[in-house]
């Protein structure tokens, strides 16, 4: 019988081999097809449709037969740049879809994306972010990241990439379209939190902390678009930079689609860096360096590079430049062939084909909502509110509610936000979560961005005729996202002094904090009871909020972003080498160091116990695999989710490491009562180090591996492994 069985898998094994080989077959015949096709067209083009291919969603050749490639933005949902057209789903805020630690929610959302996406003719979107957030956020796209560290940036990139570009045959499909990974590299490595300053950096910095969501996207996800960043690297813009777009994104990393400029980028070389004199050695500098294509939002010839004008005379007389732009327009027909452009006509846009499973779209939209929220605070467990201890509830803040903007989109739903067709504010989800039962009193209290306190005597006496407040505060897109960079973190305005005015009432308040990066919000931590950090939560926000305030939803999300207690600490990020912690003399002389609020951290309406953690090998060789297990109890009441982190540190290595790394982690459901067991995986990629050459290896020696429920330490499990 155990012949059988082992003849078993052994033919289940090879059939797999075999499968696995026809299905690399089929692909490289297709590519080959594909190169034949698109060496044939390009034999065909004058230079101006090849200079003319070369631009966003360039215009259909119909010389040629060659199709558009019509590009959207897919951040959080589809957005047609310059063009608010309604309908889209908005799901949160990349910052509140990491908030999840659940990557299938990420991969979800983006194949939804997606097929909004092909109903509307985009077939490439300029997503996602994979900038690793480097602590200082003053930075105003910090909402547009998956968080501090490099892992977990890596695992949503990922999800995100699959979602939107499909996986195996379906890559490309009529269902799927191309992601761009941006800003291709260190972008928020830049100084004063000022959004395209330059970043300078070691290699070693570069690699251990932003290149590698950059590599996932390529080697795992298969990335079809890559962006760079705006700014220069060392000294060398990136528009411009052969070791990075060359040396290390093709030639090391593999990476084999093309690249697309940031909006004027290329033209900037010219009139931001300084480095090109006119128009057109700009475009030579950033076709040299492989830019394939030139972004310029809005067409504007006088800031377009890649154009005729600038380039035709040039080419004409320096042939040996038609290589250049030869490979480019290669990349990009080579991407067009992939999706099947050449082979569909253009879908007909219409209502039907619009909104066709747009419900389902929002339904889950609401989910990532609710699963994204984070609670901070809730002393003597006032939350959840108990609908039928309560008669009335006093709804107040500038961002308690938001009226359907005449232009443009809603500021409550951070950047890159698509218009919905309709947004569901706070005031809005309470409304219809207690319908006739308790009585809602709204005030305003003040605006996001105005210093006038001519709301306050409204929203005190609305707080003071109720049994509890919700108290919504935090930013927009008036104070914060791509441009709103700021010189200090608290709460802008007259805010904080709205929380203090209505704390004085003597009433319990919960604040809600709907904003788009982490804030210094010590009075609130001080004397809230019951703090939830929402983000920006999408289309349905404010159901998601009434739910987790009425305890419909236990709250589980995590903070991918450590809390600062003033903009002085600043980077603040569980990434620390060691200091002068142990004598006294790595702390601030009058303030303390750590963060408000740490990395990984995030309450529940429950309770959950760790038990011990275990390996499965206390020792293994330098190529040698283990898994660490620890199982984790709900002690409390109530059904909830945890994530269960684990951190690596190599204790004596060859050279300097950061305290601990994640390297692994896992969102759970408990009963009541019940206990389950997590595992993760040990081996190359979760102990390898940058040695002092800057390759990855594994050093023999100990190591701690921590698991628990956040970076700090009080929070962590540990046990040492061996390496031979």
């Amino acid at each position: 019988m155990r012949k059988l069985w082992l003849a078993g898998l052994m033919l289940v094994a090879l059939l797999n081999v075999y499968a696995q080989t026809d299905s690399e077959q089929l692909k490289t015949k297709k590519e080959a097809e594909i190169e034949k096709k698109v060496a044939a067209l390009l034999s065909k083009m004058t230079l101006e449709e090849k200079i003319a291919e070369m631009t966003q969603d360039a215009p259909a050749n119909e010389r040629l037969g060659i199709p558009v490639m019509k590009y959207g933005e897919a951040l959080h949902g589809l957005w047609l740049v310059l063009d608010y057209y309604g309908n889209t789903t908005v799901y949160p805020q990349a910052v509140a879809c990491a908030s999840t630690w659940e990557p299938e929610l990420i991969k979800k959302m983006a194949s939804q994306t997606a097929l909004e996406a092909r109903a509307l003719g985009v077939t490439h979107c300029y997503s996602p972010n994979l900038d690793v957030y480097a602590g200082d956020a003053r930075y105003g796209r910090v909402e547009e990241s998956y968080g501090e560290d490099p892992y977990l940036v890596s695992r949503m990139g990922v999800a995100f990439i699959e979602g939107l570009q499909g996986t195996g045959e379906e890559q490309f499909d009529e269902n799927h379209v191309i992601a761009t990974a941006k800003h291709f590299v260190g972008y928020p490595e830049n100084r004063r939190g000022i959004n395209g300053g330059f970043s300078d950096m070691s290699e070693r910095r570069l690699r251990e902390v932003y290149l590698p969501p950059f590599e996932a996207a390529v080697k795992e996800a298969g990335v079809g678009c890559v962006m760079p960043g705006h700014q220069d690297f060392n000294g060398v813009p990136c528009h411009m930079n052969t070791w990075l777009l060359k040396d290390i994104l093709r030639d090391e990393l593999g990476f084999d689609g093309f690249i697309v400029s940031d909006n004027n980028d290329v033209g900037r070389l010219e009139t931001m860096h300084f480095i090109a004199e006119n128009r057109t050695e700009a475009a030579i500098l950033g076709l040299k360096a492989g830019v394939d294509m030139d972004l310029v939002i809005g067409k504007n010839v006088d800031l377009a590079t890649y154009h005729t004008n600038v380039l035709k005379d040039t080419v004409m007389q320096d042939p040996s430049l038609v290589k250049y732009i030869d490979k480019a327009v290669s990349r990009i027909l080579t991407a067009k062939y992939k999706l099947g452009l050449f082979d569909t006509e253009p879908k007909e846009i219409n209502e039907e084909t619009v909104n066709a499973g747009r419900e389902e779209h929002r339904e889950f939209a609401l989910e990532i909502a609710e699963k994204s929220i984070i609670m901070l605070k809730n002393d003597n467990n006032l939350l959840p509110l108990d609908v039928s201890k309560i008669k009335s509830l006093a709804v107040i803040g500038p961002n308690a509610h938001e009226e359907r903007p005449k232009k443009g989109t809603y500021k409550l739903l951070g950047g890159y936000s698509g218009l919905p067709p309709y947004y569901v504010s706070v005031l809005d989800g309470l409304k219809k979560k207690v319908g006739e039962n308790v009585k809602i009193n709204y005030a305003k209290g003040c605006n996001i961005d105005s210093f006038s306190k001519e709301g306050f005597p409204e929203a005190i006496s609305a707080a003071k005729k109720s049994d509890a407040v919700v108290l919504v505060v935090g930013s927009s897109h008036k104070t914060c996202g791509e441009g709103g960079d700021r010189a200090d973190l608290d709460l802008y305005g007259v805010q904080n002094e709205l929380v203090e005015a209505i704390h004085k009432t003597g009433k319990p308040v919960i604040v809600v904090l709907v904003n788009g990066r982490p804030l210094s919000i010590n009075y609130i931590a001080e004397n809230i009871p019951s703090v939830l950090e929402t983000w920006y939560g999408g289309m349905r926000a404010g159901d998601a909020v009434a739910n987790v305030l009425f305890g419909d939803v236990n709250p589980g999300g995590k903070l991918t972003m450590s809390f600062p207690r003033d903009v002085g600490q600043l980077p603040v990020t569980y990434l620390e080498r060691p200091d002068f912690i142990g004598s006294g003399k790595g702390k601030y002389r009058f303030s303390d160091k750590s963060p408000l609020f740490p990395f990984g951290y995030g309450l529940s309406y429950t309770t959950f116990k760790y038990g011990e953690p275990k390996l499965e090998k206390t020792s293994i060789n330098t190529d040698g695999t283990t898994a660490v297990s620890i199982e984790v109890t709900n002690t409390g009441k109530l059904a909830g989710d945890e994530v269960v982190q684990m951190y690596v540190r190599d204790d004596y290595a060859s050279v300097g490491r950061y305290l601990k790394m994640l390297k692994g982690f896992k969102r759970i459901t408990l009963k009541p009562g019940e206990t389950k067991t997590v595992s993760f995986k040990l081996g190359f990629d979760e102990l390898s180090i940058l040695n002092q050459e800057l390759k990855k290896v594994v050093e023999p020696g100990t190591f701690t591996i921590s698991v628990g429920a956040s970076s700090k330490v009080e929070d962590l499990k540990i046990i040492s492994l061996t390496v031979n």
